[in-house]
Order: C-alpha cells, then structure tokens, then sequence
C-alpha cells in the first residue's frame, strides 16, 4: 500500500511539474515577441559552433553580419560561439542590434559578448520559433546537425505556407554542393519533392551580393508581413 501511495504521489508531482512547466513556455514565448517585434526587419544567421575566428567562415560571417547590419537588419543568432557569435560581433559593430537567441546545450554553454539583445531559453523550440517568426531572410554558414536541422525546418515550413517565401541563403558554394546535388537526384527525381522546391535556396558567397539579394526580393512589397501573413504564423 504504502508504495503505491508513493507511486501515486510521484505522478502527481509529475503533473504539477508539467503543469507549471507551461508557464515557463508561456513566459519565454511573451518575453521574446516584446523584445524582438520592435527589431525587424532581421536575418536569421545560422551555422556550426565549433568554428574558430581564425575559420574563413567564421570571418566571413562576421563581414556578412556587418554588412547586414549595417543595411538595417538586425542580426539573428543562436548567442553561442563559431558563427553565432561571428554574426553577433559583425551586427553588433555595425548600425543595428546584434540578437542572441541563447540556449545551454553540451558544447555551447556560454553566451558572446557581442549581444545588444540577450534572450534565454530554457526550452528549444520556443528558440526555435523565435528563429522563425521575426526573420525575413536566412543565411545559412557551413555547420552540423543544429544548422541542417535549422535549413530543413525553414524549408518545410515555407514549402507547406506556414510561412511566407523568404531568401534562404546558402554561403560556401563548395560546402553545400553536395546537399543541393542530392536534393535534385535524390529527392526532386524520384518526386519526393517539387524540383522547384530547390529554388527556395539560393547559393551566394558574396556578402554585398546577399544583402543585395534580400533587398531584390521584396522590393515593392516591403518587410512587413501582410495581415494574412501575420495571421497564419499564429498557426506554426
């Protein structure tokens, strides 16, 4: 008896813990969209955290970052080290806020210096939708699992509408050649995919050319999502 009073004790602790676990959700999703909503238009910049500052990619990062920022765009990242704070520290010397989307995991349990805007979060995908919801363009470095499963969410999300079309911006041709080479023999050949579905990526190396490229897109429609827009990214 007395164990399964125990038992029965534990579950409910249980319950109460995922309950209150909600309110945590709830806080992290209302702090974040005060906190980012004033900040657009912005880039989402995503890629690996191992990367050093002596990398080509890690530089060319923090030049892509400024340049960005420097058009007006707030700069996106994940706040850690290697590419995210390479785009933390272009955006954050530049002309608009450097945001860092901060979150502890095994290999990046410390924030950069290079933030004007810190958030943190304790579960990954309210970061994840924040990566989302406030971007109107991602530029995609060289990285691991973290940054392919970064580029396929978008991906997903933009080819079944629940987001608006956006340029995603692939960066390090060489790197990249062979996901986009598979995706079209692999993937699009044997109808697992649209073969336009590719063509929601772009492959540019030059910084000036992505910012160019992002401003091309919406030019005559402007940054702000429309009123439906905004209604469907309610349902992500």
């Amino acid at each position: 008896m007395q164990e399964k009073l125990q038992r029965a004790d534990m579950a409910a602790d249980y319950s109460a813990r995922e309950a209150w676990r909600l309110f945590g959700i709830m806080a992290e999703f209302v702090e974040a969209t005060e906190r980012l909503e004033p900040l657009r238009p912005a880039v989402s910049i995503f890629g690996s955290a191992r990367l050093k500052p002596d990398n080509p990619y890690f530089q060319q990062t923090e030049v892509i970052a400024r340049k960005l920022s420097d058009a007006g765009f707030s700069v996106i990242s994940g706040g850690g080290p290697g590419v995210m704070e390479a785009a933390n520290r272009g955006a954050f010397h530049g002309k608009s806020a450097a945001v860092g989307l901060n979150i502890e995991l095994p290999r990046e349990q410390h924030g950069n210096a290079f933030q004007n805007v810190a958030l943190y979060f304790r579960h990954f995908f309210a970061r994840k939708y924040m990566f989302v919801k406030f971007a109107c363009a991602y530029v995609v470095m060289p990285g691991g699992f973290g940054t392919l499963d970064e580029l396929t969410e978008a991906l997903t999300l933009i080819q079944t509408g629940k987001t608006p079309r956006m340029p995603i911006i692939l960066v390090g041709a060489g790197f990249w050649r062979g996901l986009t080479d598979w995706m079209r023999v692999e993937l699009a050949a044997a109808g697992l995919i649209d073969p336009a579905d590719i063509e929601l990526m772009q492959v540019i190396d030059d910084p000036d050319e992505i910012v160019a490229a992002i401003f091309r897109f919406y030019e005559g429609r402007g940054f702000s999502p429309s009123a439906s827009e905004r209604e469907g990214m309610l349902y992500l």
